[in-house]
């Protein structure tokens, strides 16, 4: 669904990775880890084009990138939810009006996703929180909208950054459990972490599979995690 081919990303004239090939299958689960600075937001980035590559091929959904003008770009990005490290939340619009901004944006059937809101913030356990600012939300209720956001167009893939980066152990395995749900549904997960204790956790649940980015390379980790 999600194809990279010998990618290469620098900031100026600090290469940030290169050569870095990555296949993501309808239905399979990933995990990206490394260091800071290791470039896992950048590839992120690659995914969902919100990043071009300084050398390389990046497909979605079998389109070439390259080929593809600003409708192209904006049609193939409501395919894929992207749960951001800092939420980036409009912090005068409610709850459930930041977790609907994609439909608006995007030019799609509002009223019929105003019908289903309790349900999606039910899922995520904020049913009670729609009509709060995200400033009144906990760094866990935070995360959890981010992720009904995410979801609201319905993806085939769901990229998460560090989703869990500034929560609690009960509820980053929350959060993650809530990914879990959506892989067994069918949808590809990309979600980059540097918490190998929660990959540990969820690998014994699902058949995840975890990528390692570090010295400007993407390795297939093993089984030393």
């Amino acid at each position: 669904m999600i194809e990279l081919e010998d990618v290469s990303v620098s900031y100026g004239d600090r290469p940030v990775f290169g050569d870095v090939s990555l296949n993501l299958p309808q239905g399979s689960f990933h995990f990206l880890t490394g260091p800071s600075g290791a470039g896992k937001t950048t590839l992120l980035r690659l995914c969902y084009l919100a990043r071009r590559p300084d050398r390389g091929r990046v497909s979605l959904f079998g389109e070439p990138a390259a080929a593809l003008d600003r409708d192209g770009v904006s049609a193939l990005r409501r395919r894929v939810g992207v749960v951001h490290q800092d939420c980036q939340f409009v912090d005068h619009l409610s709850v459930a009006e930041n977790v609907l901004l994609p439909v608006m944006v995007s030019g799609g059937d509002v009223a019929a996703a105003e019908a289903d809101m309790k349900d999606l913030l039910s899922w995520v356990g904020l049913d009670h929180a729609a009509e709060r600012l995200p400033t009144e939300l906990s760094g866990g209720e935070r995360q959890r909208a981010a992720l009904a956001r995410a979801v609201i167009l319905s993806p085939d893939v769901i990229l998460a950054d560090e989703p869990t980066g500034n929560v609690d152990w009960e509820m980053s395995l929350r959060i993650i459990g809530l990914l879990v749900e959506l892989n067994k549904l069918g949808k590809t997960i990309l979600c980059a972490t540097h918490d190998l204790s929660l990959i540990r956790q969820v690998k014994s649940r699902t058949s995840a599979r975890v990528l390692r980015l570090r010295s400007g390379a993407l390795e297939l980790a093993g089984s030393d995690l």
